[in-house]
């Protein structure tokens, strides 16, 4: 099954002025719109569709703590899984449920209408975005294709895409157990690209499935957290209910191998500049496509903010 959708920000915060103004808003989201064009096929149908609250504790462009959190959804299905941000995958549902409405009329037409079926985001999911772009959580599809991991990440203006044979995680499985969310857990331990991780498993739920990469277990993980207590991953809904699981493929995302994509990323938002500057490494913004609003911009479909938090990588190495 192919299809195509397209997300647009219908209520950027553009400044109201001239109108010669509001026709360059108007020209900038469009070509943000075709920036964020991508193709998905259905690959796999989920059985359980599990949700989680991701947070990350680090300190602002002013040095003051704070805590960034997102909704994480995670598609388990028969033959791969999928991990991607859980306001994509509603969106997802109401498209294929055919329930989206446009938030305003678009040049005169609803904007589904003019864009004959496209896929839009509402004005209500812009602060969402906002967070995850915060998070930086990459999407990652678990055994697709077979036997491999494949990772979608973004570096604006660029998004990579890298496919490596998947490596078994060395759980050290322990004996100790808690209740979390409802759910008897045993406990397991393991390093992952530099970072130690303990991990919560619940036996009942037969799956190897976890958030992000952490999986392996002889149950679905149902909270892990970084030994230094700055990244951690709580369930707090599961289903077991159908939806497609979708792999999504885009003209602008470019090949890369898993080790430099990570050097890449940390070199990259780990530069002291980052957090007061957020597009200090972007030599000409006008090569790539933008849209603003009054908390960033959107490069080729990513959420920049003005101001960025320090960036808590998950992996290391």
């Amino acid at each position: 099954m192919k299809r195509q959708f397209i997300t647009l920000i219908l209520a950027l915060a553009l400044t109201i002025g001239a109108q010669a103004q509001q026709d360059d808003g108007m020209d900038a989201m469009m070509a943000a719109m075709i920036a964020a064009k991508i193709h998905q096929d259905s690959i796999d149908t989920s059985s359980l569709v599990v949700v989680y609250d991701y947070e990350c504790h680090t300190q602002d462009a002013d040095g003051q703590a704070v805590t960034d959190r997102m909704k994480l959804c995670l598609l388990v299905g028969q033959h791969y899984m999928r991990s991607f941000p859980y306001r994509k995958f509603r969106k997802e549902r109401e498209w294929a449920e055919g329930k989206e409405q446009a938030a305003t009329d678009f040049l005169g037409l609803k904007a589904r209408e003019y864009l004959g079926g496209y896929d839009f985001l509402s004005e209500e999911e812009l602060p969402l975005l906002r967070s995850e772009s915060y998070c930086m959580m990459p999407e990652v599809w678990t055994n697709y294709p077979d036997g491999k991991t494949t990772v979608r990440d973004a570096i604006p203006p660029s998004i990579y895409e890298t496919q490596e044979a998947r490596t078994p995680i060395d759980w050290k499985l322990t004996d100790n157990t808690v209740t979390i969310s409802g759910y008897l857990c045993k406990t397991a331990t393991c390093q992952l690209h530099g970072r130690q991780w303990t991990a919560r498993y619940c036996e009942d739920i037969p799956t190897t499935a976890g958030p992000w990469k952490l999986c392996g277990l002889p149950g679905l993980i149902v909270e892990a957290v970084s030994d230094d207590g700055i990244h951690r991953f709580t369930l707090t809904d599961l289903q077991h209910a159908t939806a497609p699981i979708y792999y999504e493929t885009s003209a602008i995302t470019s090949k890369t191998s898993e080790e430099k994509l990570i050097k890449n990323r940390n070199k990259t938002f780990g530069n002291r500049l980052y957090p007061k500057n957020p597009h200090y490494y972007i030599a000409n913004l006008h090569s790539a496509d933008t849209a603003y609003d009054n908390e960033g911009m959107l490069i080729n479909g990513v959420y920049v903010h003005d101001k960025a938090h320090e960036y808590q990588p998950l992996e290391l190495e």
